[in-house]
């Protein structure tokens, strides 16, 4: 039977998150066909966690571990860490070196796609539109007037790598936006300034199932909040329309956008592509190569709109991701 580490954690803010997407895939997993292990990687200590045992170290030698007596090597890796080091290329480039498949994206694009600003730059080179940008980096002394001059307000502040709106203010005025910046500085070195679309927020999955690409439907985001924010994402405090409230043309329109994101940057496994539609254009926020799998995410409730369901998806990703290595 193949063996398939749920790998979740890290340092990150979005450690809950990791945790509850975790729980899900691990219930997903077809264990008529896999042994899934639940594995946590966090502050240094990577385990695998057993109910009423002692946890397994993993060795990182060969990403495996003793249970029971008995060496367990994974055969794949199913990586539920939002943010480092499953995000960000760091995990995919150890499991390239130990020759373990797994489930995400590339090192590289995994890399790319977590920085927003250098993704941005990508696609802006292939005409894929968005908000205009300001990359602030720890040091930089930003003058507010030119700032707001260039972008207008309100404006939005994030960092530059994370997810799950940690970190993130909308400003409304010049005097806010230098502590909106030290709040962005707090989960991360870089912090982007970036333009406010007035428009419909949206978000479109697209995965690679048996080697062929399957774009999801879109979900229409209505958020009670500012913005779409860690309450709007995680607490209820949002409306979540699958499929969107759009005409054909516009959600065939996102779609198409969703798979040209996905194939310039190269992507693979299940991906989630974030936009503002502003007259029927979809504006490109972000890309999510790790995206959420929680009650609350919207990838379920996409493959579920698609007349599909998660455990089908995680049997798919997992032989994708072992056809890969073979390939």
């Amino acid at each position: 039977m193949i063996n398939v580490a749920v790998v979740f954690g890290g340092d990150s803010s979005e450690f809950v998150v990791s945790e509850q997407s975790a729980a899900n895939v691990l219930g997903w997993v077809d264990a008529e066909k896999y042994r899934p292990y639940p594995v946590e990687i966090r502050h240094g200590r990577w385990r695998v966690l057993r109910e009423g045992k002692p946890d397994a170290p993993i060795d990182r030698n060969d990403f495996s571990a003793r249970i029971d007596g008995a060496r367990v090597r994974f055969d794949v890796a199913l990586i539920v860490i939002h943010g480092a080091p499953g995000e960000n290329g760091v995990l995919q480039s150890y499991f390239d070196l130990t020759g373990v498949p797994y489930s995400t994206c590339s090192a590289f694009t995994s890399m790319l796609t977590f920085n927003k600003a250098a993704c941005k730059a990508f696609l802006a080179d292939a005409g894929v539109p968005m908000a205009k940008a300001i990359l602030i980096r720890r040091g930089d002394a930003p003058n507010a007037g030119d700032v707001v001059k260039k972008l207008g307000l309100p404006i939005f502040v994030k960092p530059n790598s994370g997810g799950s709106s940690f970190g993130v203010t909308k400003v409304k005025s010049e005097a806010a936006l230098h502590s909106a910046i030290d709040e962005a500085f707090k989960e991360d070195g870089e912090v982007i300034a970036e333009e406010f679309i007035d428009g419909v927020e949206v978000t479109c999955g697209m995965m690679t199932l048996s080697g062929v690409e399957t774009v999801l439907p879109v979900t229409e985001v209505v958020s009670k909040n500012e913005f779409f924010d860690f309450g709007a994402k995680y607490k209820g405090q949002s409306e979540e329309i699958t499929p969107a409230r759009l005409s054909p043309e516009t959600t065939a329109l996102v779609q198409r956008t969703t798979a040209q994101i996905y194939r310039r940057l190269g992507c693979s496994g299940i991906i989630r592509a974030d936009y503002i539609l502003r007259n029927n254009t979809p504006y490109f926020l972000e890309v999510n190569t790790v995206p959420g799998m929680t009650t609350a995410s919207f990838i379920p409730q996409q493959v579920r709109a698609a007349g599909l369901n998660m455990a089908q998806v995680v049997s798919r990703v997992i032989e994708d991701a072992l056809a890969r290595k073979k390939g």
